[in-house]
């Protein structure tokens, strides 16, 4: 019988805890089955609270004791905790519980991950561990004692004492419980150190298994670039003696911010030049970064409720973003932040699981750590600090790390920092947080003589979120080109509070190509009626980098849609235009490569729908390969020359300057494999030297048909390697043809390799299909069918990874009948399973009720 309907929670219904969190002494006796945790915590009542009961938040735990001032008292269990009375005064808390780590395989609370203790908090695993106001306004100081046959027992803060078999933490800092970590296992240390900027001294430990020590340099090197880089730009600096960061195998996110604990997923840390991808060392970089920057935004400061996750979090991914593109390329940083809000995040906004920056209500909370509110949420800040300008922003959270270090705060007390150091009143800013859906403004033109005039309309879209948009300020940055490609009016902010708004610019010579939302200024569609002669023109010649990608990605975009529905051939002036970029040799090589990518099905999928046409997965497919035989041809006597001045000769480093260069010449060898049957995907297969050109060459391979003995050379070569084998799984079914998607899909299910208990494999071969558009989408169904049968299965075992991958079924509506018929059947399918998770009950009832 599936568990009770899950409860509907309200951001208005906020109400504090009722006592202060003194101070917090946890035992734990390690046991796989039998873990003992002895809690020892000093509640006072908070006069400022409400009255209420006395609740403590648990789940599965078995209870040996509890005690208040070291007598015994009764209790009331309940499935998500306990109830007692309590004094009015001041008073100890004890409890012993008993809890089984090896049978906890949803990865919440303290669970095992190949023999190695480890944990994941965020957002309330901790109540899996022991009684606790589990809740993040809760904040205490920690201190831990681990008993366990281990020879590496971690906790947060500063260690203590270590003995063999016994290891003493405290963590000086207040923090939420979600922030506590434990790990216990047989691992080896990367050792490190950094010197703060007021002379500090901090050791560093990047914890792995024995087998990864060659896996470690370059995601210490990271973490001292983070530590250095929030010196200089955010003025802050790291507050323990120690920090470390541990690789676990089975994680069910990217990593956590645990205070000076970092548990990282194998694969968001682990680098080596044989094993990863440039991709992949950049991803590690950045996150890295991320985790890092939590130390101040997150963990000093965290959250008061988790209606306000995207404080954190925005704040945060705002921040990695900023690194990324000073470590990088801010052009191409950019650029690839917009695809992928695009790609992830507009889908969000347009669907059933659409829903504000900061929600209103939910019912699971792990089903709200969203792109909306961590790319959007970004992308709001982003947009603050257009507005206030750069010295402005820095000031304002200088301040709010002033005022509220060591507090869990709300949005309100992140806008009224800048409303204090700037004068300005965000009152109507505000509504990005409370608004969903994505913004459209209209664009005309008008020209005078002299005069030209830019009008904008927001067009308010309402929701069952929010029935009645109001209008939100769009900060829209702008710059004019003149007919002869000269900039005749640079960049400038156009800051739009009405429904309808217009501004002026005055003293041209000739009427203007105007170059709007320069650097994605704003998260919004931006809808201008602009003739493909006046795109090719911002092509050819805006100085905005972003907008320049953005005139060729429209084109191609229009280019492909007219191919899809007219059944016209690939535009010559496009065609034309690419060309004249890529053959450019003075632009960054990573850059060129941008804009040699053309949209992705999804991307192309969304293009339709919005149009008002049913998108057709094959036919998208059909004219994605048209274009890419046209842009081979246009650019095949310029292909060869390409590919070799691309082709690194120097010793491999992930670096912006060599990962563009590979990038360049692999997108060259995908473009040259459609003429020479994979020969030079071949030779590029069997001479390289590291991954990135190695995974290249098998892609083009497989795409050819050719790959068959490469995909059996590569996993001999690299079976025992499991990160490396994820990309192996989920190379073949993103490049297989989407006739045979599900059933490779499926085959690969029955490879002995595949652990599908395992987030990161289960993500390989199902997360790949999703992406694999046109193969998912297979007018058999086949593909809805197979994802269905593979999330009942995986639902009792871990519904976080179930209910984030039911995400693939959330643009349903825009298919025909027919598909359309196909998904329902399958979410209801899964819905009806008995004892479905609260967490897949709440994605897929939001995605049938579209």
């Amino acid at each position: 019988m599936r568990d009770a309907a899950p409860q509907t929670i309200y951001l208005k219904d906020y109400t504090a805890f009722g006592w202060q969190v003194e101070s917090v002494a946890l035992h734990f006796t390690l046991d796989p089955h039998h873990t003992r945790v002895r809690s020892r915590i000093t509640f006072s009542p908070d006069p400022k609270a409400p009255a209420q009961p006395f609740f403590l938040h648990g789940e599965a735990l078995k209870l040996i004791s509890a005690k208040i001032d070291d007598q015994n008292v009764d209790v009331t269990l309940t499935p998500d905790g306990l109830t007692c009375p309590v004094p009015d005064v001041p008073f100890v808390w004890e409890t012993e519980v008993e809890i089984d780590p090896a049978g906890n395989t949803a990865l919440e609370g303290l669970y095992m991950s190949n023999g190695m203790y480890c944990t994941q908090c965020e957002a309330e695993g901790f109540r899996k561990i022991t009684y606790y106001p589990d809740r993040p306004d809760v904040m205490s100081v920690f201190t831990v004692a681990i008993d366990g046959p281990h020879p590496i027992l971690l906790s947060n803060g500063n260690p203590v004492s270590t003995t063999e078999h016994h290891a003493e933490w405290h963590d000086p800092w207040p923090k939420p419980a979600y922030l506590f970590a434990l790990v216990a296992g047989d691992l080896i240390a990367h050792e490190g150190q950094f010197t703060t900027r007021s002379g500090r001294d901090v050791a560093l430990n990047l914890h792995v298994r024995p087998g990864d020590e060659g896996k470690c340099a370059f995601g210490m090197q990271a973490l001292k670039d983070s530590m250095k880089w929030d010196e200089d730009v955010y003025g802050r600096e790291y507050d323990l003696d120690l920090f470390n960061i541990v690789a676990v195998d089975d994680f069910n996110m990217g990593a956590m911010e645990n205070k000076g604990l970092n548990i990282f997923n194998s694969s968001a840390v682990l680098a080596s030049q044989a094993t990863s991808t440039d991709t992949n060392f950049e991803r590690i970089e950045a996150i890295i970064a991320h985790e890092y920057f939590h130390n101040w935004t997150g963990n000093r400061i965290t959250c008061r409720d988790w209606f306000q996750l995207c404080l954190k979090e925005g704040l945060t991914v705002f921040r990695d973003s900023q690194f990324t593109a000073d470590m990088r390329s801010e052009p191409v940083k950019r650029i690839e932040d917009v695809i992928d809000l695009r790609g992830r995040q507009f889908a969000e906004d347009q669907g059933p699981l659409a829903h504000p920056v900061r929600p209103e209500s939910f019912q699971e909370i792990n089903n709200f750590y969203t792109a909306t509110v961590y790319e959007k949420g970004a992308e709001v800040i982003r947009m603050l600090k257009t507005l206030v300008g750069d010295q402005a922003y820095s000031n304002a959270v200088t301040l709010y790390f002033d005022r509220h270090d060591g507090q869990a705060c709300t949005i309100e007390d992140w806008l009224r920092v800048f409303e204090d150091t700037t004068g300005r009143d965000l009152t109507q800013f505000k509504r990005w947080y409370s608004q969903a859906g994505t913004p459209r403004v209209s664009v005309f033109e008008a020209w005078n003589g002299s005069t030209y005039t830019l009008t904008f309309r927001q067009n308010l879209t309402s929701s069952t979120t929010t029935p009645k948009p109001l209008p939100q300020v769009i900060p829209i940055a702008t710059g004019l080109i003149g007919p002869h490609g000269r900039e005749v009016a640079p960049t400038r902010i156009l800051e739009m509070t009405e429904t309808t708004q217009s501004f002026t610019f005055e003293g041209l010579d000739a009427r203007p190509t105007p170059s709007i939302l320069r650097g994605f200024s704003a998260p919004v569609v931006l809808e201008h009626d602009m003739s493909e002669d006046a795109r090719a023109h911002l092509l050819a010649h805006d100085t905005d980098s972003f907008n320049r990608w953005e005139a060729g990605r429209t084109l191609a975009r229009n280019t492909l849609m007219d191919m899809m529905l007219k059944g016209t051939r690939p535009n010559p002036a496009y065609l034309s235009g690419i060309r004249a970029v890529v053959t450019d040799d003075t632009l960054d090589p990573a850059y060129r490569r941008l804009m040699m990518a053309l949209p992705g099905q999804a991307d192309l999928a969304t293009a339709l729908a919005d149009k008002g046409h049913t998108p057709e997965p094959d036919i998208i497919h059909a004219a994605l390969e048209m274009m890419r035989d046209a842009m081979a041809k246009k650019l095949s006597d310029f292909l060869p020359a390409l590919y070799a001045a691309n082709q690194v000769t120097a010793p491999y480093q992930p670096d912006a300057q060599q990962s563009g260069q590979r990038a360049l010449g692999n997108a060259a060898l995908s473009l040259l494999t459609r003429s020479d049957d994979g020969a030079q995907a071949k030779a590029q297969y069997d001479s390289a030297d590291n991954m990135t050109q190695q995974l290249a060459a098998l892609a083009n391979l497989i795409r050819t048909g050719r790959g068959d003995a490469a995909v059996q050379a590569f996993e001999a070569q690299w079976k025992d390697d499991r990160l490396v084998m994820d990309k192996w799984f989920g190379l073949q079914v993103i490049e297989a043809d989407p006739e045979d998607a599900h059933e490779i899909a499926a085959a690969l299910t029955g490879h002995p390799d595949f652990n599908w208990k395992n987030p990161n494999r289960f993500r390989a071969v199902f997360g790949s299909l999703a992406v694999n558009h046109a193969g998912f989408h297979h007018a058999s169904g086949a593909g809805y069918r197979l994802l269905a049968d593979w999330l009942i299965k995986l639902d009792p075992v871990n519904p976080q990874t179930t209910a984030r991958m039911c995400s693939a079924f959330q643009t349903w509506k825009r298919y025909d009948a027919e598909r359309q018929a196909l998904i329902k059947a399958e979410v209801a399918r899964i819905l009806d399973t008995p004892d479905l998770s609260r967490d897949t009950t709440e994605m897929l009832t939001r995605i049938a009720a579209a």
